[in-house]
Formats: structure tokens, C-alpha cells, sequence
């Protein structure tokens, strides 16, 4: 696993042993984030990386401008990783990795920084197969949408069968992709100006 663009270009990240932490493949998070550059991210952007694993996706966004990151996962092992990855790609006064059961906090903004332009959500499939209305998924997806900014872009990455709402309370999918195994539904507030990207 390794940062593949910005300022921490080629730098490898620790992971923790043992652990599924479903790595996303070079070509797949180049192809991401330029459906980000698109939307003018994450240059600049306050983000969240939830379910965060080694913090890839938030460490990515970091090397590519991003202004701070909130990581959070629940394993207090995989945080304390995570904050070595920190400390080695120098972004320590940038970021800070939380401890905390997601499903209960959300992305909760941080006091300096407030609510979020951009979140990553990376739930285990196991966890997202079912992201139907009525499940955790969805009560996570709807409580996220109140923690952004009117026009921040959320990504929820799953399962290629995982089931995925168009809409989760203010939050609505504007664009859908599917890479392998994996798809990844990007969502914007309801009053936000979606952009359709190609």
C-alpha cells in the first residue's frame, strides 16, 4: 500500500498484520481521485476518512492538498498503525486519528475545523452488503449527510453486489462506479449542484 500522487508520491504504508483491510489497488484510487480533481477535491478540503484501515484514502487526499483530515476506525490497534503512517508521512499537524464506534459518531467535525468537505466511507463488506433504507448503513450514510457541508461530495465505497440507496436522507448519489470487486457510489447534499462526471 502506498500513496501514489502529491507530495508523498511512492511512500509505502504500514498495515496492520492480520487484518482484511480490502486494499484499493493503484488504478482503482488514481481513477477515484480524478473524479475528485473534477469536483475541485481534495485541494484545500477538510476530510474525513471513516472505517479508515492504514488511512490510505485520507492520506492520499493529504498528499494531494487536502487542508486536514479526521481519521476513525475501532480498533485501537489499527489506529495506533495508522498514527505511524502519520508520523511518517508528515502530516501530523493535519490530521488526528480517532478511536470511536462509527456507526454511533459519524464524521462528528472537530471543533477547529468544523464540518466536512469531502468523506470517505469504507465500511467492511460484510458490514455494507446490506446499506438497504432501515439498515446501520443507511442511519450511517443519513447522519453523515448532516455533518458536511452543503456542497461536500461523500464517497461510500462497498461490495460490487452490495445493495446502495440513491438517496440517504439529504445526501444523494450523483455518480456510480464499479472497479473489480468493488463500487463506489458518490453522493452530494440534495441542494448542491451536481456535477455528472465522465
Amino acid at each position: 500500500m502506498r500513496i501514489i500522487a502529491g507530495t508523498k508520491r511512492g511512500m509505502r504504508l504500514l498495515s496492520p498484520s492480520g487484518r482484511d483491510t480490502r486494499p484499493i489497488t493503484d488504478r482503482v484510487k488514481e481513477s477515484l481521485f480524478n473524479i475528485l480533481n473534477n469536483l475541485g477535491l481534495p485541494e484545500g478540503a477538510v476530510a474525513a476518512d471513516l472505517f479508515c484501515g492504514t488511512g490510505s484514502m485520507g492520506l492520499e487526499a493529504l498528499s494531494r492538498g487536502a487542508a486536514w483530515v479526521t481519521f476513525f476506525d475501532k480498533d485501537r490497534n489499527v489506529i495506533e498503525i495508522l498514527k505511524k503512517n502519520i508520523t511518517r508521512t508528515g502530516f501530523d499537524r493535519q490530521s488526528r486519528a480517532i478511536v470511536a464506534n462509527i456507526l454511533s459518531v459519524g464524521a462528528a467535525p472537530t471543533a477547529e475545523h468544523g464540518l466536512y468537505d469531502l468523506v470517505f466511507v469504507d465500511p467492511p463488506y460484510a458490514m455494507s452488503t446490506h446499506s438497504g433504507q432501515g439498515s446501520r448503513m443507511a442511519d450511517l450514510m443519513a447522519l453523515i449527510g448532516a455533518q458536511v457541508k452543503p456542497d461536500a461530495v461523500v464517497v461510500l465505497r462497498t461490495h460490487q453486489d452490495a445493495l446502495t440507496c440513491d438517496a440517504y436522507g439529504d445526501l444523494v448519489a450523483f455518480d456510480t462506479r464499479r472497479w473489480g470487486a468493488m463500487k463506489v457510489v458518490l453522493y452530494r447534499k440534495k441542494n448542491a449542484d451536481h456535477i455528472v462526471t465522465e
